[in-house]
């Protein structure tokens, strides 16, 4: 009967294909070659198949014993997957771990971040979701996210705060824009007769309780999502902020440029983005490690490289120039 194979047999069997033979696998394995040899017979019998070519000095792999192979190797896998499992949960690892990040947090950081939680934890399912302003901090509030990476809008009452990163914002439009040809500070009459692109919560922003951030233009276009922002700006249908490292290779390749509003400094909008977390849940391994992990897997994607942390509207200006 099948029910009676056991994992034994199979890593026996596993093992002397890996090992060339039966001695030599009884080595490996610490046993006297006849229990080898019996675990195999009794495999056989149990399966109905010849996994072994007994006619030769050193036993072969049947034709058959070839196809059941991969699968013999499956089973173990999937048997040791299962014991880590119940091992990681005996301990408290949780079996899912889920974080949201504001839209502003960079998406090759977000990258890196998993790839190591992947090798960390390869048990855990990974849940990832991104929101703007207050929305990723809602999510930890309401129980289905254990953490969240938020910017200073969002309303973080009640939960605890830990700083991770900062990102500086820059103000860009198209080099087709019109307002990409003026040199020098920008009044705020003169980009108030072009669109201003805003990034708003999907709730909007007063029912959610986050204000306009950095809005000069009562022309607004309103979108929910920075990639929407993002292909908007570069089709040269308004101006606005963007997260300097969503951006940093548009502005080398003079996709976009950057302009100077007289209403701003030139670092006036540096975003501290913070880890936030509710304390009455206990971090389970994953949450832990995650804590601990992503500020230092982060800074390396969002900091600026040295050759371009000085560049300046004026220095972008001098770019386009020479382009011309």
């Amino acid at each position: 009967m099948l029910d009676a194979i056991t994992l034994d047999q199979l890593r026996t069997f596993v093992t002397v294909v890996d090992e060339g033979s039966f001695s030599a696998a009884a080595r490996k394995l610490q046993r006297v070659q006849s229990a080898v040899s019996h675990a195999m017979a009794s495999l056989e019998k149990q399966l109905d198949v010849s996994l072994w070519d007994r006619s030769t000095r050193v036993p072969q792999l049947t034709d058959e014993g070839r196809v059941l192979l991969s699968g013999a190797r499956r089973v173990i896998e999937e048997a040791d997957n299962l014991r880590r499992t119940a091992r990681g949960l005996a301990s408290g690892l949780e079996p899912t771990m889920a974080i949201c990040v504001d839209a502003v947090f960079p998406v090759n950081a977000l990258v890196d971040v998993c790839r190591a939680f992947a090798r960390a934890f390869p048990t855990v399912e990974l849940r990832v979701f991104t929101e703007t302003l207050s929305a990723a901090a809602a999510r930890v509030r309401d129980g289905s996210c254990q953490l969240a990476v938020v910017g200073p809008a969002a309303d973080t009452r009640g939960l605890e705060k830990q700083h991770i990163t900062s990102v500086r914002m820059v103000p860009v439009v198209a080099k087709e824009h019109p307002l990409a040809r003026v040199r020098g500070r920008l009044s705020t009459a003169r980009l108030a007769e072009h669109v201003q692109i805003v990034l708003s919560e999907r709730a909007g922003p007063i029912e959610a309780g986050t204000r306009d951030q950095a809005v000069l233009s009562p022309l607004t276009w309103r979108v929910v999502d920075l990639a929407t922002k993002h292909a908007l700006l570069r089709a040269g249908l308004g101006w606005g902020n963007m997260p300097e490292p969503h951006v940093r290779e548009d502005l080398a390749a003079g996709r976009l440029v950057r302009i100077q509003p007289d209403a701003w400094g030139e670092d006036e909008h540096v975003l501290a983005l913070a880890i936030v977390r509710r304390t009455d849940l206990t971090m389970g391994p994953a949450t832990e490690w995650m804590v601990v992990n992503l500020r230092e897997l982060c800074v390396r994607a969002v900091e600026v490289p040295a050759g371009a942390r000085r560049a300046s509207p004026r220095a972008d200006a001098r770019q386009r120039r020479k382009q011309r």
